[in-house]
């Protein structure tokens, strides 16, 4: 996704800033909130999912961001690609929600897609990887518009498939990335939440044939750029326990405030003392 702040670009970034822990049940993220699914050996070909575009609790001088996608590949530290779709719901500095679609194959940047996209429109998004072939589908199913793209990617990843809200971060260069103050997006549902793999196995993120990761966004841990004369505000974001069979899931922001959101901060303590929630 494009978007101007002290003149830099702002994109999606995987990998290359602290994306989760390979192999774990449950993980922390510094702007990531979702699951991952993935297992050695496996490649996946598709991933799809349908949301409702968020809407923004915005103040004026505290610009923020919030980002919902799909995508295939960029979970593990060590990958350098990363092929997505989705659309971002931000406030401006002047207090106002500002909402956008994009796509994005990393380690390019990412691409505004004019399609128009209101807080409340139901979007439905794919992302199909065959060989260096990428194409991106991405529908607002409110309002009956579409946008359709096939590109070649010279770096790809499928060893993964993920389905994430994220604070998305400032670069200036490829791997000169910071965090930026996350949206209060409120609530994002998911639903109807698949992936295939390369050998045409196709499921909802609790398919035995591949594990998944929960992903918390944890505040604490973001590295926040925030615009000269603003006041930089941290928040936190985490998904709900899977259900209509691993196809849905909600997640929601809260203020990074422990005292704020307690209901949080002991899932936390109990992630931290070993508890895994699925």
């Amino acid at each position: 996704m494009r978007n101007g702040v002290a003149g830099a670009l702002i994109f999606v970034v995987a990998a290359l800033v602290g994306a989760p822990a390979a192999v774990a049940n449950t993980t922390r993220s510094t702007n990531w909130a979702g699951y991952a699914i993935h297992r050695a050996g496996v490649s996946f070909h598709q991933v799809s999912a349908t949301w409702t575009q968020p809407d923004a609790t915005c103040v004026p001088g505290q610009p923020s961001y919030s980002a919902v996608w799909v995508g295939l590949g960029g979970y593990k530290l060590t990958s350098d690609a990363l092929e997505q779709t989705g659309t971002e719901v931000d406030c401006n500095a002047a207090g106002k929600v500002v909402s956008s679609a994009w796509y994005e194959l990393v380690p390019a940047p990412s691409r505004t897609i004019a399609l128009r996209v209101n807080p409340g429109d139901v979007m439905h998004a794919t992302v199909t990887v065959a060989g260096h072939q990428v194409v991106i589908d991405l529908n607002d199913l409110t309002r009956h518009r579409r946008f359709h793209k096939t590109l070649n990617a010279p770096s790809i990843d499928v060893s993964s498939a993920e389905w994430i809200v994220e604070a998305p971060s400032q670069c200036l260069g490829q791997y000169a990335c910071q965090a930026l103050p996350l949206a209060d997006f409120g609530s994002v549902s998911f639903g109807s939440a698949s992936a295939t793999t390369v050998s045409g196995t196709a499921g909802s993120i609790v398919n035995r044939i591949w594990g998944r990761t929960t992903i918390d966004l944890i505040a604490s841990t973001q590295r926040m750029l925030v615009a000269r004369g603003a006041t930089g505000v941290l928040g936190t974001a985490a998904p709900s326990p899977l259900t209509d069979r691993g196809a849905s899931f909600d997640v929601t922001y809260a203020p990074a405030s422990a005292q704020d959101n307690p209901a949080f901060a002991r899932r936390l303590a109990r992630q931290s003392a070993g508890y895994i929630e699925h």
